[in-house]
């Protein structure tokens, strides 16, 4: 690609799409964001991000240079020469939702033009790029795929609060439906990030982000496990966690928490125990009995918390909690699928008065009989129990340790103390 402003479509502009759109108007490309919440392109139009990898001073440069132009208008799409589908692929009653991977496909296949390039990057089984995708696109456009319109998949690797391995510098997968194809794909993102790493074809590359998640799921659903077992047991896990890290082979550490949250660990592996038993009529076993495990958690650290109330006399019903945290991830707002809004909502089902501090969710967010407050020395010292969900930096952890009666705290981020336990 020798043009110095060739036309980019981002279809999403959510945390893997937008750092994308800002990376690309950053090496050159005249970049449309199209996304079909109206509000989102309103607050883009405007210079407002609502992504914590992208500054919106990052933002507003982008939009003042004329090279970034958020839409929900189809027409914008017309004439572009590389499209990215970056939109969610959820889960429904535990069966993939490719909804919106098809309604991108078909929103952008009108738009296509000789020579121009599609790449997924929307997390799926494998099959997806080859089965669903290009057909669409073939059926929108009338155009031979794969000669006419380039295709291919690469796995967005996006690490939201990640300031070492960032898009830039994560290596990125990159595959192609056919030798030209991936030529295509793999050219376009060596513009974008430090390294590439191509595979033969579509399916390794969707294999690749599900293997990627699915090694985490289970490693977490091992540790989780281990941690009841060693708290009956009267074993300190954590210190077992960090003896083990000191071996330098054979071990990589994952630590224990209130369970698996966000669009990756609740979501990818089911997609590829769906795939396997849809394909194969087999069960994928470690994945369900991880989704088992780290489903469970939630109810495990409510279990937690009602024994440490007992012991002080007290009962779940009237009782005072705090909880800090209700985002799935340290230091991101991203609350979706977050074992932590399910231990709130849970706790306040039992009759507890939850009261939940999180600096980075928003404050308008429904949680039911949950009152959404600020992390105070007062409100610490008013819990009766004060539940560490999320380690946010934004938590003065000394003060936690400080001024609240008990702290059941699950990311070991609180000093130790008479006052605290651990998960």
């Amino acid at each position: 690609m020798t043009e110095s402003r060739r036309r980019l479509v981002v279809v999403g502009q959510g945390y893997v799409g937008l750092p994308l759109a800002m990376r690309a108007v950053e090496v050159g490309f005249d970049v449309v964001g199209y996304e079909i919440d109206p509000v989102r392109v309103a607050k883009l139009a405007a210079g407002e991000s609502y992504v914590e990898d992208i500054d919106s001073t990052e933002l507003r440069a982008a939009l003042d240079a004329g090279r970034y132009t958020p839409s929900s208008n189809t027409a914008d799409l017309v004439g572009f020469d590389i499209a990215v589908i970056t939109v969610p692929t959820p889960l429904r009653e535990t069966l993939p939702d490719l909804s919106h991977m098809e309604a991108a496909a078909r929103t952008v296949a009108p738009a296509l033009k000789k020579g121009a390039v599609v790449i997924l990057e929307s997390t799926t089984y494998p099959g997806t790029t080859e089965e669903l995708l290009v057909p669409l696109l073939a059926e929108g456009s009338g155009l031979d795929i794969g000669t006419d319109v380039l295709v291919g998949y690469s796995p967005e690797r996006i690490d939201p609060g990640n300031t070492v391995w960032t898009f830039v510098s994560t290596p990125k997968v990159v595959s192609g439906i056919n030798a030209a194809s991936l030529a295509a794909v793999d050219e376009f993102y060596s513009q974008l990030v430090t390294e590439t790493v191509p595979v033969s074809t579509p399916k390794e590359a969707e294999l690749c982000k599900l293997l990627e998640n699915t090694f985490r799921h289970v490693n977490v659903a091992l540790v989780n496990e281990l941690a009841m077992f060693a708290g009956e047991l009267g074993i300190d896990l954590w210190e077992a966690i960090d003896a083990a890290s000191t071996k330098p082979f054979g071990f990589m550490p994952f630590r224990p928490g209130p369970g698996v949250g966000g669009h990756c660990l609740p979501v990818d592996p089911s997609y590829l125990s769906w795939q396997v038993r849809r394909s194969l009529g087999e069960s994928f076993r470690f994945v369900e009995l991880a989704n088992d495990v780290n489903a469970h958690m939630p109810s495990y650290v409510v279990r937690r918390v009602t024994r440490a109330l007992n012991e002080r006399e007290l009962a779940v019903k009237g009782s005072r909690v705090l909880v800090l945290g209700l985002g799935y991830k340290r230091n991101t707002s991203d609350a979706r699928e977050s074992p932590s809004v399910n231990v709130a909502v849970l706790l306040a089902g039992l009759g507890a008065k939850v009261r939940a501090a999180d600096p980075h969710v928003d404050s308008g967010m429904a949680l039911g009989m949950v009152e959404r407050v600020e992390c105070t020395n007062e409100e610490l010292a008013a819990a009766d129990v004060v539940v560490m969900l999320t380690n946010h930096d934004a938590f003065d952890v000394k003060a936690v340790a400080e001024h609240a009666q008990y702290v059941l705290d699950c990311r070991r981020a609180v000093p130790a103390g008479d006052n605290v336990e651990y998960l």
